[in-house]
């Protein structure tokens, strides 16, 4: 076992042991909730794959050491008892009745249709029927068992309340365009063996000068059963094209459905996440999850289902017919299926684990790639471009030799098929001819019947690619509900919040804040800010000033104490309704790829380009913005990099202005920008304040001398000092050191 992922409170473990095992899995995942501090647990016996959510106040060693301890008890539990592991308690019955709607193997119904050939032909052939018997039987035992396995594993990653089979997860509410292109492919593979039966009769026709099928329809010359083959052959053509385009059409759109949608409801529960868990998640991990992860769900209905449907149509098919044709060599034509089938699952099986290193591996090396690209003036600046190359470099190969050990065992798998399938070939030509032979097989039943299993078997063939797609939807899959499985925000549960009734009164009582892992941010912390007054918060980094706007946002939640907005706690306020209250421009703020107008009016989608115009005036930002070529229309790029830092900044200020918020926080919004335009700006904001609260947070204490009261926070999230500027000078504290230390009478 390893750990994948160690963030404060989740961590993700490769276990080997729980691969395959779901009874194994359950007791694993039952046996970590026992523990003390671990909230949740999950062990996915599809990929190995193990998430332990805990108290985020447990340190991630102590974690480790219980998850190690949690699987040598699993693994130690079978040798105690003397007996060997099992996935299945001892009341369990060996076969389970179907779930859901579970499509039983055709092959089977051709076990029992054998066993009735049997009976009415007698003995003569018992032997024959009886192997083609036993294939139908070890294929539908395999089929069964690898069904139910991937139903237990589902329901082991998604909770025990899925009965369903991932597939039939995936398909979701698409089930009509699923039927529509499944009954396209069957009409389709129906009339692809009737072109090879017309075919076969067709060299029938020419070897012996007549097909007896054909006399029956009164054709009972060469040339007018020709003539007559030629037609049916013509319209089987047709009607093979015309099909294949409709159902690889549906198929396609079913796909295309499949993916849009997952895509489309996943990201909007991503958008609803709390902002801790989407800060302890990588972004390209998301990312990869809503485009590489989500588009492999719509690729394997977009293709390898239709190769399975008809594959099973073949089947269908071409059982019966045998049995009742050619029982002599129906057991040699399908003998390799259920080789090949335990051969593919088993295949899956072993793979599993791998594919889910490789997408970890791809997701480092892709996380690792675009923070180089993104960190390219610092690592420049620092002169590590050859140090980021062999870091990627390093990545790359882990990721390589991954790749390489799953395409190592796919191509083993799919070689060792084509050699089970050409075997069987060789097999079906020598028996068949010998029988022909002998006379106990009609050529005229040997003929349009031996073309037809080389279709099956060449479609059997890509099993191992079907499979190998298989897996990589499973493992998608379950990616993707790991991600939708994170809790979102929970809303209020008090009534709607009018905005134009906001005064805008803001009081912290008590409240202690700590973020996983790390001292408290704020202890027992209690300040009023009056409503419609300029109040800042200065102090020393890492003093709180920044998590009291996160807790007044609601990014965070206060462990104890009330934050109060209008004497209502913000918790029992409907998130939307709250952050409409609140206007917010953070120190670092995120400019949208696209032009600056619609990165001001962003948020006041229906705002006019003179609104646009004056909050960008109030911002300071219009003059710049009126020398570019385009103005407005002016395309920033990504994340604003066309601007300089100060434009940036001005930018989302004028968003906020234009958001025309009852409560407005500025975080360092005036950070960026030279002395000069802060004191424009500054003016621009006094105006803007009137009779409506704001709170400035800031490092440059000549960006808050005017306020209307100033909070002075040290270490620990405590309250020094507050007053107005010159009360606090008077005072020669805590602020009055500050204030002497920027105006650079204490740097000697």
């Amino acid at each position: 076992m390893s750990p994948r992922s160690v963030i404060p409170g989740r961590q993700r473990w490769d276990v080997k042991l729980v691969l395959g095992r779901p009874r194994t899995a359950e007791a694993l995942a039952a046996a970590l909730c026992r523990v003390p501090g671990i909230t949740a647990a999950q062990a996915n016996p599809v990929t190995g794959g193990v998430l332990v959510r805990h108290d985020v106040r447990m340190p991630a060693v102590d974690i480790g050491r219980i998850v190690r301890r949690a699987v040598a008890q699993i693994a130690e539990g079978p040798a105690r008892t003397g007996r060997p592991p099992s996935n299945r308690p001892a009341a369990e019955p060996a076969v389970r009745p179907d779930r859901g709607h579970v499509v039983r193997p055709v092959l089977a119904v051709g076990g029992g249709v054998a066993a009735g050939v049997a009976l009415i032909r007698g003995s003569a052939l018992s032997r024959q029927l009886v192997a083609v018997g036993g294939v139908a039987a070890a294929t539908a035992a395999v089929l069964r068992k690898a069904w139910h396995r991937t139903v237990d594993a589902t329901r082991e990653a998604v909770g025990p309340g899925a009965e369903r089979h991932p597939l039939l997860e995936i398909v979701g509410p698409h089930r009509k365009r699923l039927y529509r292109a499944s009954a396209l492919s069957v009409a389709c593979q129906v009339s692809e063996m009737a072109l090879g039966t017309f075919l076969g009769w067709t060299g029938l026709v020419l070897i012996k000068g007549e097909a007896a099928p054909l006399v029956s329809l009164g054709l009972t010359t060469a040339s007018a059963q020709l003539w007559g083959l030629a037609g049916l052959v013509a319209a089987a053509c047709a009607a093979v094209a015309g099909l294949s385009y409709a159902s690889n059409l549906q198929w396609r759109r079913l796909g295309q459905d499949i993916e849009h949608d997952w895509r489309s409801r996943t990201y909007r529960h991503v958008q609803h996440l709390e902002l801790g868990q989407m800060e302890g998640e990588r972004t390209t991990r998301v990312a990869g999850t809503l485009t590489e992860d989500v588009g492999q769900l719509g690729a394997f209905f977009a293709g390898p289902a239709n190769d399975v449907l008809q594959l099973g149509t073949s089947l269908a098919l071409l059982v019966p017919a045998f049995l009742l044709l050619a029982p002599q060599i129906a057991w040699i034509a399908f003998l390799p299926i259920p080789v090949i089938a335990w051969l593919s699952l088993h295949h899956q099986d072993k793979v599993a684990a791998d594919y889910a290193a490789a997408g970890e591996r791809r997701a480092r090396l892709r996380s690792q790639v675009i923070n180089s690209l993104e960190a390219g003036a610092t690592v420049k600046s620092f002169c590590t471009e050859d140090y980021e190359a062999e870091r990627v470099d390093g990545l790359s190969e882990a990721a390589q030799e991954s790749s390489r050990q799953t395409d190592r065992s796919t191509i083993r798998h799919a070689e060792t098929v084509r050699a089970c399938t050409t075997a069987s070939m060789a097999g079906t030509l020598l028996i068949g001819g010998r029988s022909v032979l002998n006379g106990t097989l009609r050529f005229e039943v040997f003929s349009p019947l031996i073309g037809l299993p080389q279709m099956l078997l060449i479609r059997m063939s890509r099993l191992g690619g079907i499979v190998d797609q298989y897996q990589r939807t499973l493992a998608a899959h379950d990616r993707v509900q790991r991600l939708r499985a994170l809790p979102v925000e929970a809303d209020g549960t008090g009534g709607p919040l009018d905005i134009g009734e906001v005064h805008g009164e803001i009081v912290l009582d008590g409240v202690t804040f700590a973020y996983p892992g790390r001292p408290p941010a704020l202890e027992d912390l209690s300040l009023t800010i009056p409503a419609g007054s300029t109040t800042a918060l200065v102090g020393a980094t890492g003093s709180g000033k920044t998590t009291i706007a996160k807790l007044l946002m609601r990014f965070q939640d206060a462990e104890f104490g009330n934050v109060l907005l209008d004497g209502q706690d913000v918790r029992d306020l409907r998130r939307h309704d709250l952050r409409r209250a609140v206007g917010f421009v953070s120190q670092d703020p995120f400019l949208f790829d696209g032009s600056i107008a619609d990165n001001i009016r962003y948020g006041s989608f229906g705002a006019s380009d003179e609104a646009v115009a004056r909050a960008a005036t109030m911002a300071e930002a219009h003059t710049f913005i009126t020398t570019l070529r385009d103005g407005y229309d002016t395309l920033i790029g990504e994340r604003g990099a066309a601007l300089s830092g100060g434009q940036r900044q001005r930018i989302a200020l004028a968003r906020a202005i234009l958001k025309d918020s009852p409560v407005v926080i500025l975080d360092e919004a005036t950070s960026a920008v030279d002395n000069e335009t802060e004191a424009a700006i500054q003016r621009a904001l006094r105006s803007f304040a009137a009779d409506r609260t704001m709170v400035v947070i800031a490092h440059r204490l000549s960006t808050v001398r005017h306020a209307d009261r100033i909070y002075v926070m040290d270490k620990g999230g405590v309250v020094a000092e507050q007053g107005t500027h010159d009360e606090l000078l008077d005072r020669h504290g805590l602020y009055a050191s500050l204030w002497q230390l920027q105006a650079g009478e204490l740097a000697a």
